[in-house]
């Protein structure tokens, strides 16, 4: 998927070592993956306010490996963390093919994360009104619906597992083919939910290390599960991820620089902004005194 739950596409990761236990998996999110995932899962938690007493917080489980492993986290933060929480592990069928459900089950329950499985006609609806370009309608979808079910199981907010590459490569085709500066918020209230918002506790936590982790599992995750993209070839989040990796030959902290720019936002030196409906132009600001 280009832009939406599945975070960075459709490529299928296939283990390099014999299937873990879920006791095994667990331990070497604290112990062996501490400083790459655990470190930049807790410092996105804490930094941002995501997880917090008394909250109910539902998981879109897409049974890729970032949904996954942010399944995962969220469990052991539930066991040790300070802060009491609930947790809503919602994984939606938007059509898959039979083998593609039967693997999400089985994944899901070798790692001990109780999913409510439930289905919808996405792919079915998005094939025939938006066959050209899929990716954009299907993801607004998909999280429209889990927005829906999370809001029907009373919770407050929403998981996704969007991580810093993701952030980073939609930063990069808003500018390139929206012609605006507009990334992914670690947490953002949502306007057609009242109650609920949408958290990414992975926003610092890159996709190279999210793989090593998988692949150590012995895990094979589900890709997308996509039957009409599926059929395309092109992808702007692709040519987002070559053209970052390109520029890192030259720049190796160039990533770390297109992350900190959202950080770092200079209105003195920007010509127009937006905050919610309004629209300033710097001229009405501007004084020649």
């Amino acid at each position: 998927m280009s832009h939406g739950l599945m975070g960075s596409g459709c490529e299928l990761i296939l283990p390099d070592t014999p299937l873990k236990s879920r006791e095994e998996i667990e331990r070497s999110l604290i112990k062996k993956f501490r400083k790459p995932i655990w470190t930049k899962f807790i410092k996105a938690v804490k930094e941002f306010k995501l997880v917090e007493e008394g909250d109910r917080i539902g998981i879109g489980v897409s049974g890729g490996k970032d949904s996954l492993m942010l399944c995962k986290l969220l469990q052991e933060l539930q066991k040790h963390g300070d802060v009491k929480f609930e947790i809503e592990y919602l994984a939606m069928d938007p059509g898959y093919l039979p083998i593609n459900e039967q693997m999400i089950k089985e994944n899901c329950k070798h790692l001990g994360i109780p999913i409510t499985y439930f289905e919808s006609k996405i792919f079915e609806v998005v094939d025939k009104i938006s066959n050209d370009y899929p990716c954009y309608l299907c993801a607004k979808m998909r999280r429209g619906t889990l927005y829906a079910k999370a809001q029907e199981l009373g919770c407050n907010k929403l998981a996704l597992g969007h991580h810093f590459d993701d952030v980073i490569e939609t930063q990069l085709m808003n500018i390139f083919y929206a012609g605006m500066t507009k990334t992914m918020m670690p947490r953002l209230k949502s306007d057609n939910f009242k109650g609920l918002e949408l958290i990414r506790p992975l926003y610092y936590v890159r996709e190279a290390d999210i793989k090593h982790f998988i692949s150590y599992t012995g895990l094979t995750p589900m890709n997308c599960g996509c039957v009409v993209a599926a059929k395309k070839t092109s992808s702007k989040r692709r040519e987002m991820k070559e053209l970052i990796a390109t520029m890192k030959k030259i720049h190796p902290d160039v990533d770390k620089c297109i992350l900190q720019s959202a950080h770092n936002v200079q209105l003195d030196c920007i010509v127009g902004w937006q905050k919610g409906d309004k629209k300033t132009h710097f001229m009405e600001e501007y004084s020649l005194d």
